[in-house]
């Protein structure tokens, strides 16, 4: 005969159990382990051994045990921040301010499973609609006094922000060796931030973020946020460094928001924005790059393709493109307040126009800006002639070899040109 003492004892300690904050359940478990090896004893001693009851209070105890022993896994990047990696640099260096450490953990929005085709997307829209309402990710490298601080930050002329994801090590390399050092020119500063996620999973993501630790420290010049690098989430990226802009440099005149990958003259930069009438960057819009108007959403299956499930009208307003473009920091900090209020867009460039076009404000074209690259005439000519590219602004894309080629000999003092009459 089944022991009905026993059995109350199993149920009343499984009721306690499940009651019990996660933090206690731990010693209940190990009860209900006492008084379930006590019951099979005395059955095997009474030869009713009770096998499938057994076993079915075994696969219980298992259940129990995962949903309260292994915290769901989490998703998209927004992981708990990693121990801290020892470093001789200030902690504020490597460990970012307790403000931005704490970040609200970023949990699926499982409704977006009843929205219509949402099962018939590419995988990473799923993953971009999910998280979409997301904004806020832990720091894990910070740079807190990049620009002096808050109150010194006006001393920052033009503030070079870089997107690079962390394996592209040897771009960043060449952007600082070359067209992003961190130097003055015509008498204002030049600084410079990589803006950068996470990339890979379990030890590869470890040991990149260990290796970005270490760069980070020798150079001073990387922000790493906790979420996992991908196309959809430059977005994020952005709307996280308009937040660290906010909070770190809220005084800075200018910045030029770019890929690791263009050439941008930043002398040109500097003689163009001093030269703005009446606008020091402070109080000021200012918004310039390569214009794009009258364009809209990609519905064709490829990489900038935005389906009507997240954007149902099919125009945009008017954007710059995102290879480079230039802003005042007043600018800045006017896009960090709409972005608040813009849902997250796939597509970053546009994303950008969005918060513009809430705020009132438009972009404007600038004809030294080369998104796709230069148009030269002449198939004979020799398309890294640094005469081609002495008086532009920026121009998209560069192989790291070729960088240093281009940057040595657009500041060659010896450059002469036809078309300054010099040659």
């Amino acid at each position: 005969m089944i022991d009905v003492r026993s059995l109350m004892q199993l149920s009343a300690c499984f009721q306690i159990s499940l009651s019990l904050p996660i933090g206690h359940v731990y010693l209940h478990i190990s009860t209900l382990c006492e008084a379930l090896w006590l019951w099979l004893s005395r059955m095997l001693l009474r030869r009713k051994t009770g096998f499938f009851l057994m076993v079915t209070i075994c696969l219980l105890l298992i259940s129990i045990w995962k949903n309260y022993h292994i915290p769901p896994p989490p998703f998209n990047g927004a992981q708990l921040p990693p121990e801290p990696i020892p470093s001789r640099e200030k902690p504020a260096a490597i460990i970012s301010r307790p403000s931005l450490l704490i970040s609200p953990r970023c949990e699926q929005n499982l409704s977006m499973a009843n929205v219509s085709g949402f099962f018939d997307l590419p995988t990473r829209l799923q993953d971009f609609m999910y998280y979409q309402h997301c904004k806020h990710f832990p720091l894990l490298l910070d740079l807190p006094n990049k620009c002096g601080g808050a109150d010194g930050s006006s001393d920052v002329f033009l503030l070079l922000a870089i997107k690079s994801p962390p394996q592209n090590f040897e771009r960043r390399q060449v952007l600082r060796d070359t067209w992003a050092q961190e130097r003055p020119h015509k008498g204002v500063w030049i600084r410079r931030v990589f803006m950068s996620g996470t990339s890979g999973a379990g030890i590869a993501k470890r040991r990149l973020n260990k290796l970005m630790a270490v760069e980070h420290k020798k150079h001073g010049d990387i922000l790493q946020w906790d979420f996992q690098e991908s196309f959809t989430n430059l977005t994020l990226k952005q709307v996280l460094f308009l937040e660290w802009v906010k909070e770190c440099c809220p005084r800075v005149r200018f910045l030029l928001n770019g890929d690791d990958d263009i050439f941008a003259h930043t002398d040109n930069m500097v003689d163009y924005l001093q030269g703005v009438h009446g606008n020091d960057g402070g109080d000021k819009h200012l918004f310039t790059g390569a214009l794009m108007e009258g364009t809209g959403p990609v519905r064709e299956n490829n990489k900038y393709f935005v389906p009507v499930q997240v954007q149902a009208s099919d125009s945009y307003p008017a954007y710059c493109s995102g290879g480079g473009y230039m802003l005042s920091g007043h600018t800045a900090n006017v896009l960090y307040r709409m972005s608040r209020f813009v849902a997250l867009h796939p597509i970053d460039d546009a994303y950008m126009g969005m918060c513009l076009d809430r705020a009132g404000l438009k972009p404007s074209a600038h004809m030294g800006v080369k998104p796709w690259g230069l148009n030269i005439p002449l198939v004979k000519e020799d398309t890294f002639d640094p005469c081609f590219y002495k008086d532009i602004l920026m121009v998209h894309r560069f192989m790291p070899a070729q960088m240093y080629l281009l940057w040595d000999q657009v500041n060659d003092p010896k450059l002469r040109c036809w078309s300054d009459g010099t040659a």
